[in-house]
């Protein structure tokens, strides 16, 4: 005995996805900076004699700037940059200072907007003679959220999602179910993909400047930052995608009109060019996101842009064809036909051999090594979407069995709806003899005919009776496909692969969201390559016979254990010989901007000598720095420098390191 999918069981799958979706979406945060920070002149944290003529930093990709991108602050928050930054070679940008600038620690600020169109912000301290205290906050800066940056996502979201029910339903109709063109519930499901993917893009357009700049809501409608907004890649590629939009709605009326009314063979000699009109069209909307995001930087754009768009397409046809034949398995009318099922089983097959392909490529570009899957959030981010993927291809196997049933079965159940509607005639000409037999005499006959003449010549009663025949109709029909074991295993399913598809599309969308691991692994290369080689100079430096030369520094990277427990803390002994020292402390992130922990201790022990542990509490001066005067170094010799690490109130770690001090 089969059950029916009651509406309560579909509005509690229904929630579920959302759910899905708002954990995914909620869990996403920020935009993660996709260009990162690999170097600057003058260094984090670094002391100079005299003051630059300039700041420069560089990224790990070409980036975006405005005439606020990089900022430079003195120790009092005023301004000393004096131009717009300028791009003075590949990724390096810089930043005019005025002149004559006092001692004291200065900070960089920075905001930008990667190549693929994501922004970053960050900052870090550098001093002129000797640091001093600054009322300047440098923290971590995020920019990307808010009530904006979660406006933004759901744009995207819904532009992928609009994008995938439109061209997949279309595909769908085309390709496997010409009939459906005359479906109701798939018109209004392809043309609501139409309706979500151009109003998704309008928001984006307008959400656009602020969600790169200030992130206020009050921005997003500035016209200002609407038309540099135009300027942008991004916002051509949003362009593009609107009149592309335009083109779409035309092939959507024809699709539905024109098509719709042609004869069978007529259909024929017009799919062929709603084909290829349809192809040229869904490959341009694909292309606006292939030009602006992961695929149009980095390595290999010229390959992977047109990957990526072979790789949505396929999305869309599989997942969207997948939406459409649910609505065709629940909604239709009349029952769509197992040849139907049959071609789109083959289409969402060679769909998945295009995933599997283009999706490889696009792992290999975006992570570079094995470790990139578990050491970042772009790698653990892509660990659960192919699980999903998995799940997706598992579910559509079996629907694959059950689309071989009912095509199996399918003579069979014509020759039981045609046995049923010859029993149903039978039967209603049993009653009417019945009826005529036991009436009283001809005289009732003749007013039996006598109403039937009336109904016939009332239009408002046989419009009547057309409905009630109509519904009869249609509840036979549905009752006979509900009564199919196969097409009913086939439907639920199918519901079963929706509601993968639509938390692989969340995943998706937070994934376009993420900083990809290869990025994200080469800036730490990069820091940690700096860090040593100021450490290695500083050593050298400490070592030679001019022990006036310069200050130590030693470099040690922690982990407390804890959640966002990974840095590096730096420690400067200047001028790292007997007597009295200067002592400053940088705790940093991994991708080198300040790392705000509430505490930080260090502690001297000279084992040879059994001298220490001399403890050293160093004060705060600002976001990541910390600083101790006066430390006194008894006598030289190799001295082990322990430094612990507090991050939370329980997450704390000691990391260690010998140097020559003396």
């Amino acid at each position: 005995m089969t059950q029916t999918i009651t509406p309560r069981r579909m509005r509690t799958l229904v929630l579920l996805c959302l759910t899905v979706i708002g954990v995914l979406l909620a869990g996403a945060g920020p935009a993660s900076a996709h260009a990162a920070l690999t170097g600057s002149d003058p260094a984090q944290g670094v002391v100079v004699d005299k003051a630059p003529s300039q700041v420069t930093l560089t990224f790990s990709e070409k980036v975006a700037t405005s005439d606020d991108s990089l900022r430079v602050l003195d120790p009092k928050g005023k301004r000393v940059d004096a131009a717009k930054p300028s791009n003075v070679s590949g990724t390096s940008y810089a930043v005019q200072l005025k002149s004559g600038l006092p001692d004291g620690t200065y900070t960089v600020s920075w905001q930008v907007v990667s190549a693929d169109s994501h922004p970053v912000a960050g900052a870090f301290t550098f001093s002129i003679g000797a640091p001093s205290t600054t009322s300047v906050k440098v923290v971590g800066q995020e920019v990307g959220g808010g009530v904006v940056g979660w406006l933004y996502g759901f744009g995207r979201y819904m532009s992928y999602a609009g994008f995938i029910v439109m061209v997949g339903g279309a595909a769908f109709v085309l390709a496997c179910w010409q009939r459906g063109s005359g479906v109701r519930p798939l018109q209004r499901l392809v043309v609501s993909g139409w309706l979500s993917l151009t109003a998704a893009t309008l928001l984006l357009l307008l959400l656009r400047g602020s969600y790169t700049s200030s992130g206020k809501a009050g921005d997003i409608f500035d016209l200002g930052l609407l038309g540099q907004v135009l300027q942008t890649k991004t916002g051509a590629a949003l362009v593009s995608r609107l009149l592309l939009l335009a083109a779409a709605a035309l092939f959507i009326a024809v699709l539905f009109g024109a098509y719709d009314k042609r004869e069978d063979e007529e259909k024929r000699d017009l799919t062929f060019g709603l084909a290829i009109g349809g192809f040229v069209v869904s490959a341009g909307l694909a292309a606006s996101w292939a030009m602006a995001e992961h695929a149009s930087t980095g390595l290999q754009p010229g390959i992977a842009m047109p990957v990526d768009v072979v790789h949505l397409l396929a999305v869309a046809a599989w997942l969207g064809g997948l939406c459409a034949l649910l609505v065709a398995l629940y909604r239709s009318p009349t029952p769509i036909e197992s040849g139907a099922v049959r071609r789109f089983s083959q289409v969402a097959f060679g769909s998945v051999l295009a995933l599997v392909a283009t999706g490889i490529y696009q792992s290999w570009r975006q992570l570079g090594s094995w470790s990139a899957f578990t050491d970042t959030s772009y790698g653990q981010l892509l660990l659960v979407k192919i699980g999903l993927v998995c799940v997706l291809v598992g579910i559509a196997w079996m629907s694959r069995r059950w689309t071989a049933q009912l095509a199996d079965t399918a003579p069979a159940e014509t020759r039981q709806r045609e046995k049923a509607h010859v029993g149903t005639a039978s039967t209603t000409a049993e009653d009417t003899t019945a009826e005529d037999t036991t009436a009283n005499g001809s005289a009732e006959g003749e007013e039996t005919a006598a109403g039937g003449s009336e109904a016939s010549g009332d239009p408002e009663r046989a419009a009547q009776l057309a409905r009630q025949q109509a519904a009869v109709a249609t509840a036979e029909k549905k009752r006979l496909r509900d009564a199919d074991p196969h097409r009913f295993g086939l439907r639920r399913s199918v519901l079963a692969e929706a509601g993968v598809a639509v938390a692989l599309l969340a995943v998706t969308t937070v994934l376009t969201q993420t900083e990809p691991g290869r990025t994200e692994q080469d800036a730490k290369a990069a820091t940690a390559s700096s860090s040593s080689s100021s450490s290695s100079s500083s050593s050298s430096s400490s070592s030679s016979s001019d022990a006036s030369s310069g200050a130590l520094t030693l470099t040690m990277p922690f982990d407390t254990g804890g959640t966002d427990g990974k840095g590096v803390v730096s420690v400067d002994f200047d001028p790292a010989r007997v007597g009295g020292n200067e002592l400053h402390v940088y705790v940093t992130r991994p991708n080198g901007r300040a790392f705000d922990v509430p505490e930080v201790k260090l502690a001297l022990t000279l084992e040879a000598k059994k001298i220490g542990p001399l403890p050293i509490t160093p004060d705060r001066v600002t976001t990541g720095h910390w600083t101790a005067t006066n430390v006194q170094i008894p006598m030289a010799g190799d001295w082990k420098v322990a430094v612990t690490v507090r991050s939370s109130d329980i997450d704390q770690v000691t990391v260690s390191k010998n140097a020559q001090i003396g």
